[in-house]
């Protein structure tokens, strides 16, 4: 019945309390006799505790106090009626409070109850999301222990070391990744760390891939744990390798058709000498004369062989997106050789024509030129600026160098005073024209200027699409290569 009573607004208790004080002293009014029902306004302050705060419930038990006395029969005097107030107060005061106190802890804990559960609501929402970004994700993820022994794997992780689903908990992931090994354990006094590795893992049919690794260390309440993510990169490796392979026999195409054309030249100037002593008639039956023509003709055939290039390496390739990976690459070591760099590149510059690994390198020689060049200059500044008209697309690398000093032998292999081969520009120009490009010199008052020309997608398209009519049109030019861009006399390679 009590608890009935509580229910509802404190307005409708303090209402409730209300009625059962006037009731009580009603009753204790009309009684007569020695029957004292003071005790009953305890009901009333029960209710009272329940919606009053403290000073309220004070007020509340003076009143009930002032009630049983006014209708008590007993008779009140200083000596026995103080003390029997008093007692009567700290008896109403008291449970008032008690009830205050009940109720107050009562709402307190509620609202933690609510809390928690408001929390536990939200923590259960992020661990499923978590969970559904570690399952969905691409890349191998699990958690290991102190020992080695892993604790959660999701499905992909499965999937790179060939394990069926739900196999791995349980089993020491250094036997897939060997190098996780040597990861120091977690000490009192150390810290974790975070990391990145390029190890070998191994599948369990024995299988060996590259991965790249992302790990972490941490304490929880059950000892140190370990955290990781595996990428399988063995199919970037290969492509790396697949791509060095095939620019290395493009640049061996290159350098032989160069030595090539110098040996032509050689027996070529051979040859009219030992026509010249021919027509002498002296060494006419000189069996070593004639052994000498016949080594001068082989040498001129073996020179004349044409390396063709196997296939046509050019697609339409973003521009604007390689000048972006261009700046990623380059602008740190220029800020560090203290080369202030500009970029101007037309907006919506069009796609062009060209293998995107050559035409990299052709840019990162340009580059390193340039920052070679400005060495020794106080001012250094390089500007690259890309414009495009109807059919052709322009890039532009200015520096505030030296300049060239023989611009006519720029672009020639094998100079004298050049480090290593000397082949940088000459490489440069030969992929350059392997797709319809150029690459050309423009000095300037206080600097040089090289151009690299391109041939739009737009364009090709309109005249009937790249690489169409005769194909010796291009596979008659070098094929693109990469390499170290090598410096020639005059401070450009």
């Amino acid at each position: 019945m009590l608890s009935f009573l509580l229910r509802g607004t404190p307005g409708a208790v303090l209402l409730r309390a209300g009625a059962m004080a006037a009731l009580i002293a009603l009753a204790d009014w009309r009684i007569e006799g020695p029957i004292p029902l003071g005790f009953l306004y305890l009901f009333p302050m029960l209710l009272a505790g329940s919606a009053l705060n403290r000073w309220q419930i004070a007020i509340a038990a003076a009143l009930c106090t002032i009630l049983t006395e006014a209708f008590d029969s007993m008779a009140w005097s200083f000596e026995s009626g103080i003390p029997r107030d008093i007692l009567i107060f700290a008896a109403f005061l008291g449970t008032g409070m008690f009830v205050y106190e009940v109720t107050r802890s009562r709402k307190l804990e509620q609202r933690h109850l609510h809390e928690i559960e408001g929390e536990s609501e939200r923590r259960r929402d992020a661990e499923e999301q978590l969970k559904v970004l570690v399952e969905s994700s691409p890349a191998a993820i699990f958690t290991a222990d102190s020992e080695g022994r892993v604790l959660l794997a999701n499905e992909a992780a499965h999937r790179l070391f060939a394990l069926s689903p739900g196999a791995l908990p349980g089993k020491s992931i250094r036997g897939y990744l060997p190098s996780l090994a040597n990861v120091p354990a977690l000490e009192n006094n150390r810290q974790g760390f975070r990391t990145v590795m390029q190890c070998r893992g191994r599948r369990a049919d024995g299988e060996v891939f590259l991965a790249d690794t992302w790990f972490s260390t941490y304490r929880t309440s059950a000892g140190p744990r370990l955290a990781a993510m595996v990428v399988d990169t063995s199919e970037d490796l290969r492509n790396r390798e697949e791509l060095s392979f095939h620019q290395l026999l493009a640049a061996s195409r290159i350098l032989v058709g160069a030595v090539s054309h110098e040996i032509r030249n050689v027996c070529g100037a051979i040859a009219v000498v030992h026509e010249n002593m021919a027509r002498g008639g002296a060494l006419a039956n000189n069996k070593d004369f004639e052994a000498l023509g016949t080594l001068i003709t082989a040498l001129e055939k073996i020179a004349a062989m044409n390396l063709r290039e196997t296939a046509n390496q050019a697609t339409g390739i973003d521009l604007q997106s390689l000048l972006d990976e261009l700046r990623i690459v380059v602008e740190p070591s220029l800020r560090d050789a203290g080369v202030e760099v500009h970029w101007n590149v037309e907006p919506g510059v069009p796609a062009v024509w060209a293998d995107r690994a050559s035409l990299m390198q052709v840019f990162l020689n340009l580059t390193k030129n340039s920052e070679r060049a400005m060495l020794d200059r106080a001012q250094r500044e390089l500007t690259i600026t890309a414009t495009s008209d109807k059919q052709r697309v322009t890039v532009r690398f200015r520096d505030t160098g030296s300049g060239v000093s023989d611009a006519n032998r720029l672009f020639r292999p094998f100079q004298q005073g050049a480090q290593a081969t000397g082949l940088g520009l000459y490489l440069s120009r030969a992929f350059m024209r392997s797709f319809r490009g150029d690459l050309r010199y423009e000095p300037e008052v206080n600097g040089s200027s090289f151009v690299v020309e391109l041939s739009s997608v737009v364009a090709s398209d309109d005249k009937g699409g790249y690489g169409s009519g005769d194909p010796d049109s291009i596979s008659g030019r070098p094929q693109p290569v990469s390499g170290e861009p090598q410096p020639v006399a005059g401070s450009r390679a």
